[in-house]
């Protein structure tokens, strides 16, 4: 079999829950994405028209329409509907001078001529996931308590709780802004294919390179920690006889030859698989520790104790425990943001959507599945295990089979996981820079299926280069949370609606977009039109700025915790060394 020949070719690899899977948006759609001379204006209008199609062929944007028993079914007859039953989208050719300001040209002339039902048939066929299976999306994408319990024992009950709330009403909020925001800016003409579109679309070409490269650095460190997650797992199971670096090699080995395969179509049903495997190994794991001590090997490798001899009785806290500094509390705190760390992905599932308004009721139905999932679980196995907990905290179960089989459920659920991130962060990256920047042909040639195949070990490569020199779980995945996944869910989605409800609010009477013309009629430019679309619902817009700020700082603060731990982590005397053999957990 030709390697080359089973590379992945593009596309959210989640989103297909039946059929063929996903049909690509065309070419031309996807470089007429990023045309610098489409304004505003013109997103919002095509974006209208879209919006008020998807309510006609699917039956209206009506809040109680998230009854109807479609949950998890997906009817693929929706998409070959003929355009010609909805009204035709205007036509856009070429850009006419005359009266008005920032006059857009016509399409570049590589695009041609598409007519109206070429841009409408594209788009549908690419868009077929139904709001059931963007639920289990987002739920395989956020649901991963694990690291509740430990996050509670640097917290404490009452800190933990609170925290844990209201970061996970904030995350429902800004889950809505990036909802609304795609709303007024996705259309057939235009689709929105990812979070970067969202930032072109309304600051420009920089802010789009800009959410890309950090997109790009999240995903990658992700995979690192799955594979340091991953290697403390297999210590385990060999009940630490084999040198942990290995083991790390050795899974590293796995993911560049699943990165390969292309067999990552039909991942909504898998992504159905993994819920329950996690809800398997979150049940064991709270059935374990009720009736048996905690890992007190896996304590000493954490310093959690000096050794084995006589440790201290379990003990919980209400407030924040004694001896936990204020940076490890603000470590604690960023396994909250790394648990909500799913909006990043929003964009592309929305994207696949046939009907891009429904995704709320999936986005509600996630957050109090995880919510419910997080509550019960961290604080169960956190009033058992008190000082003793480790993150994840399934690694924490003291006897060797149980411990064994909840690593083993977890390793599989981690294949999934490593799947989704390995492959959409080489996507990203292909598509981004090796594309775009580099001119590379897309990812359906054979010269692109090439570079693919050799992308997919480098990139595997670095990432066991982060797992295996940076071996502290806690520390590592809240440096993530906090420069890469704290952005994504907290600080970019107010300042994007800043800018967007700006821009949108600036519109006099008589401006806007023509059809006909091609043309943009605006009455003014500048600080004056920013001003002017800043004092329209000004309490809201400083509500966001004020919330972008407060994150910005939430951020730096977990930098510099997590920063800190890992230096006073190195620095402890059973900490496990860079590219050592001896395992953070203690086998």
């Amino acid at each position: 079999m030709n390697p080359a020949g089973m590379a992945l070719d593009g596309g959210d690899p989640r989103l297909s829950v039946a059929g063929e899977g996903i049909a690509d948006y065309s070419r031309r759609q996807i470089t007429n994405n990023h045309d610098k001379n489409v304004t505003f204006d013109e997103y919002l209008y095509y974006a209208a028209i879209s919006r008020a199609d998807e309510s006609r062929y699917g039956g209206g944007n009506r809040v109680m329409s998230i009854l109807p028993g479609k949950f998890g079914k997906k009817h693929q007859a929706d998409f070959q509907e003929s355009p010609g039953n909805a009204e035709p989208l205007p036509s856009k050719e070429t850009a006419v001078d005359g009266e008005g300001a920032g006059l857009p040209p016509g399409p570049p002339a590589y695009l041609g001529r598409i007519d109206d039902e070429e841009w409408l048939t594209a788009s549908r066929a690419a868009r077929t996931a139904t709001w059931g299976a963007v639920f289990y999306l987002i739920t395989t994408d956020i649901l991963g308590p694990y690291s509740v319990p430990w996050a509670m024992s640097q917290m404490g009950y009452g800190p933990g709780v609170v925290l844990y709330t209201i970061f996970g009403l904030l995350a429902g909020y800004t889950g809505w802004q990036l909802w609304r925001m795609f709303l007024r800016l996705d259309s057939d003409r235009y689709p929105l294919k990812s979070y970067g579109d969202i930032a072109f679309r309304i600051y420009g070409t920089w802010a789009r390179h800009s959410v890309n490269l950090l997109q790009s650095i999240q995903l990658l460190f992700n995979v690192g920690v799955i594979i340091l997650a991953n290697g403390q797992g297999l210590s385990q199971v060999v009940n630490d006889k084999v040198c942990f670096i290995v083991l790390c090699i050795v899974w590293t080995i796995a993911g560049g030859l699943l990165g390969q395969v292309r067999t990552l179509q039909k991942f909504g049903w898998i992504a159905n698989l993994a819920i329950w495997i996690n809800l398997i190994v979150l049940f064991l794991t709270m059935g374990v520790v009720a009736h048996y001590p905690p890992n007190y090997e896996a304590a000493v490798a954490n310093d959690i104790i000096p050794d084995l001899n006589n440790p201290p009785p379990i003990t919980t806290t209400g407030g924040a425990p004694e001896g936990v500094e204020f940076t490890g509390q603000i470590v604690g705190l960023m396994q909250a943001v790394y648990s909500y760390g799913g909006a990043m992905l929003f964009c592309e599932f929305m994207s696949e959507m046939k009907r891009p308004w429904d995704f709320w009721k999936g986005m509600l139905c996630a957050q109090l599945v995880i919510y419910t999932a997080y509550m019960t679980f961290g604080l169960y196995v956190y009033s058992f295990q008190g000082q003793y907990t480790v993150n994840p905290a399934n690694q924490g179960m003291s006897p060797y089979n149980f411990q064994t089989a909840g690593n083993i459920l977890n390793l599989l659920a981690s294949l999934i996981a490593a799947a989704l991130y390995g492959n959409i962060g080489i996507k990203v990256i292909y598509q981004n820079v090796i594309m775009e920047l580099l001119k590379a042909p897309p990812l359906t040639e054979k010269k692109g299926k090439l570079i693919w195949v050799g992308m997919v070990p480098a990139y595997w490569l670095i990432a066991f280069v982060i797992a295996a020199a940076v071996p502290q779980f806690s520390n590592i995945s809240a440096l993530v949370a906090a420069v890469c996944i704290l952005q994504f869910t907290y600080t970019f989605p107010p300042l994007l609606m800043l800018g967007f409800e700006i821009q949108q609010h600036a519109l006099q009477a008589g401006e806007g977009f023509d059809p006909i013309t091609g043309r943009v009629t605006r009455y003014d430019s500048g600080m004056k039109r920013w001003a002017r679309g800043m004092k329209r619902q000004w309490y809201i817009k400083l509500w966001n700025l004020g919330f972008c700020l407060g994150a910005a700082v939430c951020a730096v603060l977990g930098a510099y915790s997590a920063v800190k731990g890992l230096i006073s982590g190195f620095a402890g005397t059973k900490a496990a060394s860079s590219f050592g053999c001896a395992s953070p957990v203690g086998g």
